[in-house]
């Protein structure tokens, strides 16, 4: 039997610690960043460095130093709690800039100008974004009386039809913490500043699959939103329309209800 040490050159491929492919655990500090990215980029609430960890099986000094360095780099974000982690606002920019390149994208975009039709009214496509919603897609309407909000705009959660729709697909933990530490800036007369009065709403929204914006957020301007959720019934995003009230009001906006909720399936489909 031979007595000769074994050399790095002469380790199986079983014992490689170079082989990728076998353990999340040995995998390039890049990819490990990518796949603690993922896993809070996808999750549905904010988690702790123990929770996105529960795929990767990393020894947890390195999920934890790996956690803490992108947090530094702006990647990731601190929580309210101290303990999880959401987007940070670099993490944020590259997936609105991933939103935006994804604006050529055909079928979405089908779907958003079919519904600009069906309508006569613009059509928006927005996500989450830290305390707001941002504007991903649009198609305007052929008015030339319209309220101009840019693709990347960022609007309020609690003075939006789209950021109401929003608030309603969180849990009542997270609303809680939402409502015990969110500014309700008065954007006109009609924002709801009080938080209690905010939960009510969001409670009717809930049960009724749908939210308004009567000139709550700019005067004159009305909107209705309806949530696009994934196959598995997780959030995505919100599609709304906004229109002036010289040429809608609420009440008839909402008879366009079904074919909003027909396009948000549509995109679900998409996802």
């Amino acid at each position: 039997m031979s007595t000769r040490p074994v050399r790095m050159g002469t380790i199986n491929k079983e014992s490689d610690p170079m082989d990728q492919s076998r353990d999340p655990g040995t995998s390039a500090p890049s990819l490990r960043n990518l796949q603690i990215l993922e896993a809070v980029a996808t999750g549905a609430r904010p988690m702790t460095a123990t929770e996105i960890n529960a795929g990767l099986q990393l020894p947890k000094p390195t999920i934890h130093r790996l956690v803490a360095n992108l947090e530094q780099e702006g990647y990731l974000s601190r929580h309210l709690d101290g303990r999880s982690y959401l987007p940070g606002p670099k993490l944020r920019a590259m997936m609105l800039g991933v939103m935006r390149a994804g604006h050529h994208h055909l079928p979405r975009r089908e779907v958003l100008t079919r519904l600009n039709e069906a309508l006569g009214e613009t059509c928006n496509l927005s996500i989450p974004d830290g305390d707001a919603m941002i504007y991903v897609d649009r198609v305007e309407t052929h008015w030339p009386l319209r309220i101009a909000l840019k693709v990347g705009s960022r609007v309020p959660l609690h003075a939006t039809s789209a950021g109401k729709a929003a608030l309603a697909q969180m849990s009542e933990a997270a609303l809680t913490r939402f409502l015990s530490k969110a500014r309700l800036t008065a954007h006109t007369d009609r924002t709801i500043t009080d938080p209690q009065v905010l939960r009510a709403e969001i409670q009717r929204i809930r049960e009724q699959g749908y939210s308004t914006d009567e000139q709550e957020f700019v005067p004159g301007m009305i909107a209705v939103a309806v949530p696009v959720l994934d196959p598995s019934g997780g959030f995505c995003a919100t599609l709304s329309f906004h229109a002036p009230v010289q040429r809608l009001t609420v009440e008839a906006g909402l008879n366009h209800l079904p074919a909003m909720r027909q396009a948000a399936a549509d995109l679900a489909e998409l996802i």
